[in-house]
């Protein structure tokens, strides 16, 4: 048996093809690089954290660009905001390699402590919190430095819950087994979330809590009642609130109200249009002028349109789909129940809210007021989301067989040292 890690075909790939080859039979040896490449036992490991970086990377790019007009106009600097987010993805990516050095073991028995904390966040934030754009939902540190125990809630919520569903395993067919306690806690962490008046991260927790239970095999009856919950949920809410309804109503028609509500949606479209298949050119963007709020924030994907045009906006559908793939990889071929549930979190919560951010961003959904996860400004949810990144590449390389190939790499390596 080979030493290597990987396998790879004897010829270089800038050798001519050989005689009687063409040029189908060179893309089906592509094809199957590719096959190789996805059957290699530390394949979700790799792709989980390429994925991730390569949104991080192209995050960090389009924040200084999309926030260079908004930190002129606050700090009197173009870089300030950038500077930040540059700070707060060091600080990420540290905890998500320190977190792909950690155990299974201890994030079950860490699970309990967690959760308890971002209760306490959760609590404090109603008492202690100061308010941001409408919304009661930080706390403040020092300095410009601020948190949203929100985004803690999602990370405690999976590793939580990825506990109580692998501890009763075996009881999941019955309806105790299956939402005991897990169905108690997380609605309470939504009600102290929606208090807080963040209905998006609201949503994302039950996201999340949708995704784990599915993983767990509940029938399709408990996602219909949630749905029918839900929709009362939000109906009751907009009532309560009316610019929720608003939203709701720009969303079904945004030229009812473009200088309203509809405003944001109606200038996201037009900087996406405007770019066109290559865009107008990274920093060229002009609905960063104040044009489209939150354009580094909630709305950076319009200005990646605009700015990196169609080639941009595919490349980070792209990178979101290898990250999904992989997450949901693991989820279904590991042989943990721990890892699954945490998987199948992990991924609802990622996935979801890039599809909730986009498709508000593109009419498709309402406006939920969510970022997208690793491209948007804020350490509040990205550090959190490459914690829960690194908490799965841990789980992928502890697989067997990704153990077997690490186990064959680290003696290959000290034989080549004799």
């Amino acid at each position: 048996m080979s030493d290597r890690l990987l396998e790879w075909p004897n010829s270089a790939p800038d050798e001519p093809l050989p005689s009687g080859s063409s040029p189908a039979s060179a893309r089906v040896g592509g094809l199957s690089r590719i096959g190789l490449l996805m059957q290699h036992p530390l394949s979700a490991y790799y792709l989980l954290m390429g994925s991730a970086l390569l949104l991080l990377l192209l995050g960090l790019v389009m924040v200084m660009s999309a926030s260079s007009i908004e930190s002129v106009r606050v700090f009197g600097s173009p870089y300030t905001l950038a500077q930040r987010q540059a700070f707060f993805a060091i600080l990420g990516v540290v905890a998500m390699f320190v977190a792909a050095r950690t155990s299974i073991e201890f994030w079950r028995g860490f699970a309990w402590p967690l959760v308890l904390i971002a209760f306490g966040f959760l609590i404090a934030v109603l008492i202690i919190g100061v308010e941001v754009g409408g919304q009661r939902n930080w706390i403040e540190l020092f300095g410009p430095f601020r948190f949203q125990p929100s985004e803690i809630a999602k990370l405690a919520l999976v590793v939580w819950g990825a506990e109580v569903l692998s501890r009763r395993n075996q009881r999941l067919d019955t309806w105790r087994g299956l939402l005991m306690p897990l169905l108690p806690v997380a609605l309470i962490m939504m009600v102290l979330v929606l208090l807080e008046g963040d209905f998006g991260n609201t949503v994302m927790l039950g996201a999340i809590l949708a995704g784990m239970l599915f993983a767990a095999g509940a029938p399709l009856r408990i996602f219909a009642a949630f749905a029918a919950v839900g929709a009362v949920g939000v109906w009751v809410l907009s009532l309560a609130a009316p610019y929720r309804m608003e939203r709701i109503l720009s969303w079904m028609n945004p030229e009812a109200d473009r200088l309203g509500f509809g405003w944001q949606v109606t200038q996201g479209q037009y900087a996406l249009g405007t770019g066109g298949f290559w865009g107008v050119g990274l920093g060229a963007s002009r609905e960063k002028w104040g044009t489209l709020p939150e354009a580094h924030t909630d709305f950076i994907f319009p200005v990646i349109g605009e700015e990196l045009g169609l080639l941009g906006t595919l490349t980070v559908v792209g990178l979101f789909s290898l990250l999904a793939f992989a997450i949901f990889r693991l989820s279904r071929n590991t042989d943990d129940p721990y890892v699954r549930y945490a998987a199948a979190g992990v991924g609802s919560w990622v996935v979801i809210q890039a599809v909730v951010n986009i498709g508000g961003v593109l009419g498709l959904l309402p406006v939920a007021g969510v970022t997208l996860p690793l491209v948007s400004y804020g350490g509040s949810s990205l550090i959190p989301t490459l914690t829960a990144i690194g908490i799965l590449m841990a789980f992928a390389k502890r697989e067997p067989a990704a153990r077997k190939a690490l186990r064959r790499r680290s003696t290959a390596q000290a034989l080549r040292r004799r």
